[in-house]
């Protein structure tokens, strides 16, 4: 499997006012994760299924995930949460996305690749950013394949087809 791990994109600072569950995407973390994803559509990477958490700011990144995914795209609780076995249970597919929050996207990468939550300090995933793992969906199985900040992925999209930037 392809695992890809996404943070989801820049949202509203908490407050009293806010229950947290509720925070939207800013305009510009819409912006920059849109730019975001047209980087990762130039690396070629789609998705036969995507996962995501409930959370507003999480189901708005997905939204924007949209175009590169040629499948089921679903919301599941156990990514508002720390990553577990009955999370991996539910994962089906050949190239995967999972859309969800820190600290456990970085928790899950290191569950993963070395079978160490207590690894997760090496895995700090800022928002809008994708960690790319191979293998299989299991702690200590998977290997890692790329990790993209949100950064390289907007400069990605703005390359033309020579490397160059336009």
């Amino acid at each position: 499997m392809d695992l890809y791990l996404v943070r989801h994109a820049k949202a509203m600072p908490r407050t009293a006012d806010m229950e947290d569950a509720l925070r939207p995407l800013t305009p510009d973390g819409k912006k920059s994760f849109a730019v975001a994803v047209e980087g990762l559509a130039r690396l070629g990477v789609t998705f036969d299924r995507m996962y995501h958490s409930p959370l507003l700011r999480a189901v708005e990144t997905a939204e924007l995930l949209i175009p590169l995914v040629h499948g089921e795209s679903v919301s599941t609780a156990q990514l508002a949460d720390d990553p577990s076995s009955a999370l991996l249970r539910e994962l089906s597919g050949r190239r995967v996305a999972l859309v969800g929050h820190e600290p456990w996207m970085g928790e899950l990468a290191a569950w993963l690749i070395h079978d160490d939550r207590a690894a997760a300090d090496g895995f700090v995933v800022k928002k809008g950013g994708v960690i790319w793992l191979e293998g299989d969906p299991a702690p200590g199985k998977m290997s890692l394949r790329g990790f993209f900040p949100p950064k390289v992925l907007r400069a990605l999209s703005r390359n033309d087809e020579d490397g160059q930037n336009s």
